[in-house]
């Protein structure tokens, strides 16, 4: 694939889980819907560093590293909603986490979440040129 193909492979993919997070929400499925989000972020942010750099991004799910490799304008008020979504993100994949994730992911914090990363997505698909996807 060449890097646009591989641009347009995960920006296709990251518009698929916002998709999915939301329709986490509806379903009230509220852990899946802040794992959704982290993912569509990080995919996002790994097409913006194909970009970039014209090479793959490093295998990580951290999504304040995969930034900090980036060269985007500098918008503090994400960073703390990345972090959050890395932290549950991390430890929403093991199974003694998941029970506590879940009791403190209402449908309030959940679309918190959400609207925040529609933001947050919005903003990050403005850096990758106009005739990208």
């Amino acid at each position: 694939m060449t890097p646009r193909e591989k641009v347009e492979h995960w920006l296709d993919i990251a518009e698929y889980d916002l998709e999915t997070a939301a329709a986490m929400q509806q379903s009230g499925r509220y852990l899946y819907t802040v794992f959704m989000c982290q993912q569509a972020i990080e995919k996002l942010l790994k097409a913006i560093h194909i970009h970039q750099q014209g090479k793959e991004s490093p295998r990580t799910h951290n999504l304040i590293y995969l930034v900090g490799l980036l060269n985007l304008p500098h918008q503090a008020e994400y960073l703390q909603t990345m972090t959050n979504l890395t932290t549950h993100y991390i430890e929403g994949r093991y199974p003694a986490y998941k029970q506590k994730l879940s009791r403190l992911l209402d449908k309030k914090t959940a679309q918190t979440f959400l609207r925040e990363t529609q933001e947050i997505f919005k903003w990050l698909k403005s850096q990758l040129p106009s005739n990208s996807p």
